[in-house]
């Protein structure tokens, strides 16, 4: 394959005016441009795009990790991100970590090795210590509360917003309040757990270990949790949801039971994605585009760690 030094000689220049041709300088004689790109389209000169990338000192390439990419919270996000690096004339590189270490791990590494410009993580599996050795290397940004670490991040109050769903329960009249989540281990599930612990002792409510349910990420996983609310001799009149997938699930499978929403069974969702809005189900909105949008815009901020929280609003519907 032809090289910059191939060109100069076929168009008999200099290397230097073959470099100026190809970045589309000013200052060209017209007679020596058009000879540059006679040479290149004899050879089939294909211009080395990594070479120019490393010269600018920027790849114009984020990188984003996401666990599932088939799950609507994630592609939302995802949407979101691809607008704004549309709109900055980036692109992306998509890793689905599945929730493995090694994963995420291999993301880092690659904004270690230059190979990306910036790294965001929807959903991190690796200890918050262990990334901030990275953003030395570039910005990385985490969408969860990562106030008072090295770590830029775009966030929603998980324990407001989930102590503020239990409350609007509690004044709808429910005592017995259970609720459903993804992810155990995750920053954002020990927010909930933490709100939900205060919520029903500030209530002096009962703690049921068997109104709390896990590993409910989908709607097969929320169908699952309604069979163990029908199976159940004394179930929860009110269940708090974390995605509307999974809320989704429990009323469809509550319906094919004869359970009556919400005479039954209240229902709240969250993040009020589109299956929410067609099944009318309440739930607490949070704009997933815009929270991807701000976190690709948090990549181009520099070298300063920032943190931005974005609220959230109870949209009420027929599940409570």
């Amino acid at each position: 394959m032809a090289n910059i030094k191939d060109i100069a000689k076929l168009a008999g220049v200099s290397v230097t005016t073959v470099s100026r041709v190809l970045n589309d300088h000013p200052y060209v004689n017209s007679e020596k441009k058009a000879a540059v790109w006679r040479a290149i389209e004899e050879t089939g000169y294909q211009k080395n795009i990594n070479a120019v990338h490393l010269s600018k000192g920027r790849t114009f390439l984020v990188g984003v990790v996401v666990p599932f990419v088939n799950h609507a919270y994630f592609g939302l996000l995802v949407e979101g991100i691809a607008k704004e690096a549309l709109k900055n004339e980036y692109q992306l590189v998509l890793f689905q970590s599945n929730y493995e270490k090694s994963r995420e791990e291999e993301a880092l590494k690659m904004l270690r090795n230059k190979q990306i410009d910036a790294l965001i993580i929807c959903s991190r599996a690796c200890d918050i210590e262990s990334i901030e050795t990275y953003t030395v290397y570039g910005p990385v940004v985490l969408c969860e509360d990562a106030r008072g670490t090295n770590v830029s991040s775009v966030f929603i109050d998980h324990y407001d917003s989930f102590f503020q769903a239990l409350t609007y329960l509690y004044s709808k009249g429910h005592r017995e309040i259970g609720y459903s989540i993804g992810r155990q281990a995750g920053t954002n599930s020990k927010l909930r757990e933490a709100a939900y612990k205060d919520f029903i002792h500030q209530y002096g409510l009962p703690h049921r270990q068997d109104y709390i349910y896990h590993d409910c990420f989908n709607m097969e996983g929320g169908q699952t949790v309604a069979r163990s609310i029908i199976n159940n001799d004394h179930p929860p009149t009110a269940l708090l949801v974390s995605n509307d997938e999974a809320a989704a699930g429990i009323l469809i499978c509550c319906k094919e039971n004869n359970m009556r929403i919400p005479d039954d069974l209240a229902i709240i969702g969250f993040n009020n994605q589109p299956i929410a809005k067609l099944m009318n189900i309440t739930t607490l909105e949070i704009p997933l585009v815009e929270v991807g949008q701000k976190l690709f815009l948090q990549t181009m901020s520099g070298g300063d760690f920032s943190h931005e929280e974005v609220p959230v609003r109870l949209i009420e519907r027929k599940t409570v």
